[in-house]
């Protein structure tokens, strides 16, 4: 059976947290609705967008949270069709890990509130599309926590629950794993701090990415985590 190491993107692999903050910020001010604070929109990175903007505004009701959904589309299309877009670089010794694991005979996937489109321009970008067996994206899937993201990618990588490793910088990340049956590592530079990503689930929580490939190794001697 596979080993798979199954990724989130923004706040694990990427540093995207700019982009997301300025689109979030314009398309709350484009509604004439009080514009949520950083650190708020920071802690919904990693949901679906509409569920991501449903946290950020509660009171609203369905058909406002679905047009701030596509504002936010329309907000980070134009800012990146006009250059605007702020670097998204890796976290540092990302790119390193995923050679090594990949290296290691590990399957490699992603999953993430993303679109499809974003994700591949991520990777592209990066240089790393071709290290990935597996991508799966909020366009065919329910938000985190649900496990579908994680069960399809166990699907196509040839993987087992058993034999699978989420990693992830968020609650939604972890909790995704204990609903697919999987493993869950938590990586300290992102959006949640370390002790949510605990309480959460997470087996570990590592401080830089040159823990990871021990880290992956030493998740799969333990039970997979259960539903929570």
């Amino acid at each position: 059976m596979n080993r798979l190491a199954l990724f989130d993107c923004d706040g694990t692999l990427v540093d995207s947290g700019a982009n997301i903050c300025r689109a979030m910020e314009e398309s709350f001010a484009g509604h004439r609705l009080e514009v949520p604070c950083r650190e708020a929109i920071r802690r919904i990175v990693g949901l679906s967008l509409v569920e991501a903007v449903a946290a950020l505004h509660p009171e609203g009701d369905d058909p406002l949270h679905q047009s701030l959904a596509a504002e936010y589309k329309r907000v980070f299309l134009a800012m990146r069709g006009n250059g605007e877009l702020a670097p998204e670089p890796l976290y540092p010794g990302i790119a390193e890990a995923i050679a090594a694991l990949d290296d290691a005979g590990w399957v490699l996937g992603v999953a993430t509130g993303k679109s499809d489109r974003g994700l591949l321009l991520i990777l592209e970008h990066h240089g790393l599309r071709h290290r990935f067996v597996t991508l799966q994206t909020a366009d065919r899937h329910p938000s985190k926590p649900h496990p579908a993201m994680a069960a399809a990618a166990i699907a196509e990588a040839g993987a087992a629950p058993e034999t699978t490793v989420m990693i992830g910088d968020t609650s939604f990340d972890m909790m995704m794993a204990a609903n697919a049956g999987a493993h869950a590592v938590g990586v300290g530079w992102g959006y949640h701090p370390p002790e949510e990503l605990a309480a959460a689930g997470a087996l570990q929580v590592v401080a830089h990415a040159d823990q990871l490939a021990a880290t992956l190794l030493a998740c799969l001697d333990r039970p997979a985590m259960a539903a929570r």
